[in-house]
């Protein structure tokens, strides 16, 4: 994965569109990652500030709330930084691999994560209850969380396939439509598509890290069928909100900018990043 430099910054612009009566706009609070993936920054109200740093190996998280970060250190520990204090959760991980990155519940509570190759856990946050078994899965890189709670998707660690996991089952099944696969970002609140990204063949599969940029693509898990989000512009990102709308981020000259769309896919509003966010990796948009 080709590796970027952050930019400078500029102030937040927000143009807004008739918006869906049962959604508030966003503010364009967000979380992002640096190029080298070992810092977690938050923006808001034309601010920036470190949520956290997760060290060399970027398998790190950053929750909804975009209070607090998840990582697994080299050492395989996942550790949680909330404000000040970071936790050790759980100790005895695989670290060391990119592509295992835990993935926080939508109420930014408890974070699951990949144990003993296949194994999905959750684990409360603030570490005041035992880990529990989610189910087993041959999906586990890039874990995605639905925002009902019901399903957990990841990519296999040979990049080949798709599984998503029903928590309330324990069972995994793979998805459609998927030959290769290097990148799951979100999934939709009911667990049924995901944000995903598709390589155009095998060798530009990379190493599994969280990618600065890629184009999305929005599968169906259960048909196969895949669509690009309905934006014009060269598409960099994308990622549902537990609501069901989604932000898609589009590149831009000297900044990026995130086109709202609402759960019909109609464009609700468009906000303007700060330019310092350009080359960063987009890991949540905040309501």
């Amino acid at each position: 994965m080709k590796i970027l430099v952050a930019a400078g910054a500029v102030a937040l612009l927000t143009t807004s569109l008739p918006a869906s009566a049962a959604a508030s706009e966003l503010s364009g609070a967000a979380v992002y990652a640096t190029a080298s993936g070992n810092q977690l920054n938050r923006y808001e109200d034309g601010d920036w500030s470190t949520i956290a740093k997760s060290g060399a190996m970027p398998q790190y998280a950053a929750s909804p709330d975009g209070r607090k970060a998840a990582w697994v250190t080299t050492g395989g520990k996942l550790q949680v930084r909330d404000g000040a204090k970071t936790t050790t959760i759980v100790s005895g991980l695989q670290g060391g691999t990119p592509c295992l990155t835990p993935v926080w519940s939508a109420d930014s509570k408890q974070v699951a994560y990949t144990q003993a190759g296949d194994t999905i856990m959750a684990v409360k946050a603030d570490g005041s209850a035992a880990p529990r078994k989610l189910g087993r899965s041959a999906g586990v890189c890039h874990l995605a969380w639905s925002a009902d709670g019901r399903y957990v998707a990841g990519y296999t660690g040979e990049a080949n396939a798709l599984y998503r996991l029903d928590v309330k089952t324990g069972k995994a099944a793979r998805a459609k439509g998927v030959t290769w696969i290097t990148h799951v970002q979100s999934l939709s609140p009911n667990g049924r598509n995901a944000v995903v990204e598709v390589p155009a063949d095998p060798s530009t599969l990379g190493d599994g890290s969280w990618p600065v940029a890629y184009k999305p693509v929005i599968l169906d898990m259960v048909t196969g069928k895949k669509r690009a989000p309905a934006v014009k512009g060269k598409l960099i990102g994308a990622l549902y909100l537990k609501d069901g709308r989604m932000v898609v981020r589009v590149a831009g000259a000297s900044h990026n900018t995130l086109v709202v769309l609402d759960g019909a896919g109609k464009e609700t509003q468009r906000i303007a990043e700060p330019a310092k966010a350009k080359k960063q990796a987009l890991l949540q948009v905040l309501p």
